[in-house]
């Protein structure tokens, strides 16, 4: 007894495996603090500009202001708790026994 082919079937054709796309320059950690302490440092600049134009009478936005404060109130808030953070599981590191 002999086996024909079967209709419609198609012979196996493995696909190629996608290879993950890696950035061509990949960040690491201190590059991302030290754009994030940039940022920081733009976001206090930019409010202390917008308060002094407001006080000058150059703007009289107040509520742009505010949110420029704001933005640089919490962005401060943040980077202290996140070096709080980092101080901590650095003192949790350094008193663990070997």
């Amino acid at each position: 007894m002999t086996v024909g082919p079967v209709s419609g079937f198609q012979p196996f054709q493995p696909t190629p495996i996608a290879k993950p796309q890696v950035a061509p320059e990949t960040t690491g950690f201190a590059d991302r603090i030290g754009d994030a302490v940039n940022d920081l440092a733009g976001a206090q600049a930019k409010a202390s500009e917008s308060a002094k134009a407001f006080e000058l009478g150059k703007t009289s936005d107040l509520a742009s202001v505010m949110v420029d404060q704001q933005i640089s109130s919490l962005g401060f808030q943040f980077a202290l708790n996140v070096r709080n953070k980092a101080l901590s599981a650095y003192r949790d590191i350094m008193n663990m026994p070997v």
